[in-house]
């Protein structure tokens, strides 16, 4: 059975502290899976806990939901705390497996060999990072990167359309955008600014990108990024932008982002297991189904699908962590 992420979403909405729970386990306990199937014909339990990006939060409660529809008594939670914030809670040994839009950065590395967690990079799914405008701004179909610059990069004035292009009309600019523990955030500004953090102050920040739908909807010189996701989950309220990044205006889209010709805002979505929670039951099933079932996971849930070169290269990590976690 393939349940519709519009029900999902409606259901369990993403927000900045709270979790998404799923499947609740009728033991309630993290261990309660560790020592095999409890005599209940291959019936885990247990409970699996995950935080990190917004952007893929999505994506694996997705894999959750799915998952539960073959384990239903274990639980898996999804928080939102951002790419950064999650980092920070994995590194601390709170998490069994951290949501990430961007790599794992030196320090934050460095903060989980302090604290022996070992872990594996998997690239789950891709995604084509979304400029979107609100659905009357009738004047603008394509930016060029020099122009996202000049609206975004550090100390920026422009606040009015017209200053964007002479051409536009004039009315005012509202920015809407990732706060900064945001893996969106660090993406964007060193895409588009040429300095992973670098940004004006002066915009509407959010580790919750309904909230960011929410300001561009609500403005009619809004504009606002996020992941191409949240994009698809609200066509009836935005309008996505094409980029040209030198080559030419290029829409965001499934095969755009795979071949990379969306440039420079075509990216790669991640999670991050631990060794150490794979050696439980619930956890190992859980990181083997979301692998084995990532097509599937990535077109219910709206995402982008990896290409075969990545698929195999996932199943690969996936074998290596399997070893190490032994």
């Amino acid at each position: 059975m393939n349940i519709p992420f519009t029900l999902r979403r409606a259901k369990a909405p993403l927000a900045l502290t709270a979790a998404v729970m799923l499947a609740v386990s009728a033991c309630g306990g993290s261990d309660a899976g560790s020592n095999g199937d409890g005599g209940d014909g291959g019936q885990l339990s247990g409970s699996v806990k995950v935080d990190g990006s917004s952007t893929v939060a999505p994506l694996t409660t997705a894999a959750a939901e799915i998952f539960a529809e073959e384990q239903s008594k274990v639980q898996v939670t999804v928080g939102t705390s951002g790419t950064g914030g999650g980092f920070e809670k994995f590194c601390n040994g709170e998490t069994d497996i951290s949501d990430a839009s961007r790599p794992i950065k030196d320090e934050e590395k460095a903060a989980c060999e302090k604290k022996g967690i070992t872990y594996e990079e998997f690239q789950v799914a891709n995604d084509a990072l979304t400029v979107v405008v609100n659905k009357d701004a009738d004047w603008v179909d394509c930016l060029t990167t020099e122009q996202l610059k000049k609206i975004w990069e550090p100390d920026s004035k422009v606040n009015n359309w017209n200053q964007v292009d002479s051409k536009f009309p004039d009315e005012p600019l509202k920015l809407f955008g990732a706060g900064t523990d945001s893996g969106t955030f660090d993406y964007f500004t060193d895409a588009i600014n040429g300095e992973e953090g670098a940004s004006r102050t002066d915009y509407s920040p959010t580790e919750d990108d309904n909230v960011t739908v929410q300001g561009v909807a609500g403005s009619k010189g809004g504009l606002g990024y996020f992941g191409y996701s949240y994009f698809e989950e609200n066509t009836d309220k935005l309008k996505a932008l094409q980029i040209d990044g030198g080559e030419g205006c290029v829409a965001p889209g499934v095969e755009t982002a795979q071949t990379g010709e969306y440039t420079p805002l075509s990216r790669p979505l991640f999670i991050y297991p631990s060794a150490k929670a794979l050696q439980r039951d619930e956890v190992l099933a859980f990181v083997e189904y979301y692998v084995e079932n990532h097509k599937v996971i990535a077109e219910d849930a709206k995402f982008i699908p990896l290409n075969s070169e990545q698929e195999t290269e996932l199943k690969a990590d996936l074998d290596k962590l399997k070893e190490s976690a032994q």
